[in-house]
Parts: structure tokens; C-alpha cells; sequence
């Protein structure tokens, strides 16, 4: 196991690649998609290049392969980020080249399906980055939110210590991308609640690992991505979030629990819980019914912590999963909790 360093930043001005490793969704809904596009170019003054796969509904996993493997290995191509998730990129992962990655280290951009890629970095030795896909963060009706903007601005350009920030405003509702007016306003968001802390007497600084819940699960019945010797997590800080297709408690507490059962979890004594998501479109939560499932899903994760690492420091409702606003998360990177303190600071 190569541990994970940070690569090279781009500046403004630079080539950045924009690929879809799970899902080509910018074919079948390109305003969010060209939203954002215009973004990157306006907003942080970097040059978007798209790969033949990145619009293509149905491309194989060679192919999706083939555009990570070339926008790496472009000398002028700066860092890379996801247009947005989808459901199979593990079929991608045997396919890709690990010593052509480790040659060419690059920051790549990405969240939910996209912790398939992050995990496969990791383990190659980059730190990539937890956050901001092109069609869903910058890609935001109207204007982005400034958090998600000032935490991506960071870690696209700086390097060192970034302090995050519970939203002082939120929201989880999503609207239809294929209807104009969806991007006439802003997205309606309600006040935040601020995180909510668990053994918080102690300072824990570690390195990065997690991603999405649903993901990380698929990765353990895999075997893939994952060490064969835990030790190799020993210390780091866990985080982890779910997706909109909003899985009850008990799979949240299952999926946990055989993390448990597997001795992963001991190994971890902080962990970050991302702000649950409450809605779908196939489930429209209402605002009661949403607090609900996320206080379901908080005492399922502390039922596992219970059982398998009681000592462990978990800060819940952190802004980093499939809600709005968006911090952007060092996979493989610094993240330091501090309990006392009431603080999380990220290394970009």
C-alpha cells in the first residue's frame, strides 16, 4: 500500500478534464451539465475538456476506462472531475491502469458513485478529492451556494489547512433538470442545525477514507479497493453519507455492522457523518417525515458505534454528501476533529 500524497494543483487558466466514469447524464440533461461548464470557465477561469465518453449514455466500462487512462496521462490536463455519479463504475476499477495513474497524479474531482475512483486512488497513492461534480454542485440553478464554491475554490487551488463550516442554510429537495424552469430560481433551503457531536473530550487527526455508504458496502462484497491489512486504516478518519435513494436505518445499521464484524470500524476514531438526505422524487419526504428518517439513520449509526467502537468520535450532519451545500473532502488527505474545540479542519 503506496500511502496517499496530494498532486500537483492547477491554476487558472489550466486544462481540466471532465469525464463520466458511472453515468453519461450530461446526453439525456445538458443545462445543468453546460451550467456548469460555463462555471468552471467564468467562475474559476479553467478550460473544461470532455473525452469521448463524457455525454454518452451507455459507454462500457473499457471506455470509461480508456478516457480515465487518457485525460491522466495529458500533460496538459491539470486535474479531472466527474460530471456526476451513476451505479456500476466498480466494472471500470479492473480495468485501470495503476501504474499509469501513479505516473500522472492528478486531482480528480467526485462524489456518490465516484468513491469507486476515489478509493482506487487511494490505494494508488493520490489523494483526490470528495466533492463537486459538474452537473450537481456547479451545475446549481441560478448560482452556486458559496459554501460549496469557497470549499471547492480550496481545494482546487490552494494547499493547506481549510476550516469547514456547518451550513447556515440547507436543502435536499431536487428538482426536474429536463424542465426550463428549474433554473429560473434558486433552490428553496431551510435553516441549518449545526453538527451534532458524539465523544467530542478529544482531538483526532488522521487520514481520509469512506465515501458513500452504499458504495463502500459494494466495495467490501467485492473485495475490491479495500486493504487486507486493517492496520492500514488504523488511526484515519472515517466519513461517510447516503444517497437519494435513502436506505432505511436498518440497512444503514447491516451495512455497519459487517464493517464491524470485519474489524474495519475499530480502526477509525473519528467518524464524520455526512447530512443524511430525506428526499427523492420517488419518496417526497415531507419536512416532519425527513427529520424523522435522519434521526432513524443517526441513532442506527451510534447502535453500530455502540457495539463495535464505543470509543469512537462521530460528528454528525456535516455538509458533505448528497445535500446542498457541498464541502469538498480530502479522500486519503489530512482531516483533523476536534472535539473540544468543536472543530474539523481539512488538509487541501
Amino acid at each position: 500500500m503506496t500511502p496517499p500524497s496530494y498532486p500537483p494543483k492547477p491554476s487558472p487558466g489550466d486544462r481540466v478534464a471532465v469525464l463520466s466514469p458511472s453515468a453519461g447524464l450530461p446526453g439525456l440533461f445538458p443545462r445543468p451539465y453546460e451550467l456548469g461548464l460555463r462555471r468552471l470557465r467564468e467562475e474559476f477561469g479553467l478550460e473544461p475538456v470532455e473525452f469521448p465518453t463524457t455525454r454518452t449514455m451507455g459507454a462500457t466500462a473499457q471506455q470509461r476506462a480508456d478516457d480515465i487512462h487518457a485525460a491522466f496521462a495529458d500533460p496538459e490536463v491539470k486535474a479531472v472531475i466527474a460530471s456526476i455519479g451513476g451505479d456500476d463504475q466498480i466494472t471500470v476499477l479492473p480495468l485501470l491502469d495503476r501504474e499509469l495513474l501513479r505516473a500522472n497524479p492528478k486531482p480528480f474531482f467526485g462524489t456518490s458513485d465516484n468513491t469507486n475512483l476515489l478509493a482506487h486512488l487511494y490505494n494508488t497513492g493520490i489523494v483526490g478529492y470528495h466533492g463537486a461534480s459538474v452537473m450537481v454542485q456547479l451545475g446549481r440553478p441560478v448560482a452556486m451556494d458559496k459554501l460549496t464554491a469557497d470549499s471547492l475554490r480550496a481545494a482546487l487551488f490552494t494547499s493547506g489547512a481549510y476550516d469547514l463550516r456547518p451550513a447556515e442554510r440547507w436543502t435536499d429537495v431536487n428538482r426536474d433538470w429536463a424542465d426550463p424552469a428549474t433554473f429560473e430560481t434558486e433552490p428553496e433551503t431551510r435553516p441549518g442545525t449545526g453538527w451534532t457531536w458524539h465523544n467530542a473530550d478529544r482531538v483526532v487527526e488522521g487520514r481520509s477514507w469512506g465515501g458513500s455508504l452504499e458504495i463502500v458496502s459494494w466495495l467490501l462484497m467485492a473485495d475490491r479497493e479495500i486493504a487486507h491489512d486493517l492496520s492500514e486504516y488504523d488511526g484515519g478518519v472515517l466519513f461517510l453519507e447516503t444517497s437519494e435513494e435513502l436506505p432505511s436505518a436498518t440497512e444503514v445499521f447491516r451495512i455497519l455492522r459487517n464493517m464491524g464484524e470485519r474489524g474495519l470500524l475499530r480502526r477509525f476514531p473519528a467518524l464524520l457523518m455526512g447530512r443524511a438526505k430525506t428526499w427523492s422524487f420517488e419518496r417526497p419526504h415531507s419536512t416532519e417525515e425527513g427529520a424523522r428518517y435522519a434521526a432513524e439513520q443517526r441513532e442506527a449509526v451510534l447502535r453500530a458505534l455502540r457495539v463495535y467502537a464505543p470509543d469512537t468520535l462521530a460528528v454528525f450532519d456535516v455538509d458533505f454528501g448528497h445535500t446542498d451545500p457541498q464541502l469538498v473532502i480530502p479522500y486519503g488527505g489530512t482531516v483533523r476533529v476536534d472535539g473540544p474545540a468543536r472543530r474539523i479542519t481539512v488538509t487541501y
